[in-house]
Formats: structure tokens, sequence, C-alpha cells
């Protein structure tokens, strides 16, 4: 690695540092059903979102929820609080789509039509009240 890379590299380690966040890969879900929970719970407080995930009947909530209580678990061990006593936020949602498994099914006439089975990426970031109001 060059000096330049190295440098741009070390830089983007430091802004991830105070980043906290949990990511997902190859959910097997397509990326449409995992934006609807995403836009449900981006912006609210960790508390509702969990509750709001947890008693939600669609089936890639649990993975949600799930994701979210490890990005809730990287936020205590970076900065060595409890959740309880912070005002937790969800501050970011990304669903990116994944890799897509292409397979056939059989068809009258001989044919056969392509079923695309799709995967996604999620990425939860949290954040707190306080350290939000004062960067802005």
């Amino acid at each position: 690695m060059g000096a330049r890379k190295k440098i741009s590299a070390d830089a983007r380690k430091e802004a991830r540092k105070s980043l906290y966040f949990a990511k997902l890969n190859d959910v097997p879900t397509s990326p449409r059903k995992m934006r609807l929970l995403a836009d449900l719970i981006r912006g609210m407080e960790v508390n509702k979102a969990l509750g709001v995930l947890k008693f939600s009947t669609k089936e890639a909530s649990v993975r949600m929820e799930k994701l979210l209580r490890s990005a809730i678990a990287n936020w205590e061990t970076k900065t060595e609080q409890k959740a309880d006593s912070a005002t937790l936020y969800v501050s970011a949602v990304y669903v990116d789509a994944a890799s897509t498994l292409k397979r056939l099914r059989t068809a009258p006439r001989g044919r056969g039509y392509r079923i695309r089975k799709r995967s996604n990426h999620v990425t939860i970031f949290v954040d707190t009240k306080n350290t939000n109001d004062t960067q802005n």
C-alpha cells in the first residue's frame, strides 16, 4: 500500500471509531421487504424500535431486531456505558441489494420461467441524542 492510500485508510479508520453500527450481509430477503422495516424504525428511540420489531408480523423483523441488539451492544462496548442510561436512537438504516440467485421453474409447453431469489445487506447506525445535538 502506498503512502497516500495508507493516510486515507487511517483517516477512515479514525472516523469509524466514533460511529456505532452493526452490519448483516447476505440476508435471504428481498431488499424491498427489508426496506419496509427499515423505514419503520429509522429515527426512533432504541427501546421503541425494539418493541416495534418484536411485535411486527413480518418475517424479516426477527433478523432486524437481532441486528439492532448487536448495534446497541457495539455502542455499549465502545462507550463503556449502559444503553438504559443514555437516550439512544437509530440514526440511520441502509439496505443495499446483494447477490441474486437465479433459478428456473418449469413452465408449460417445454419452457422455463426464471425465478430471482434476492438477498440484501443491512447496516444499522445507533447514536445518542446528546452527541447529535452538540454537533449541529
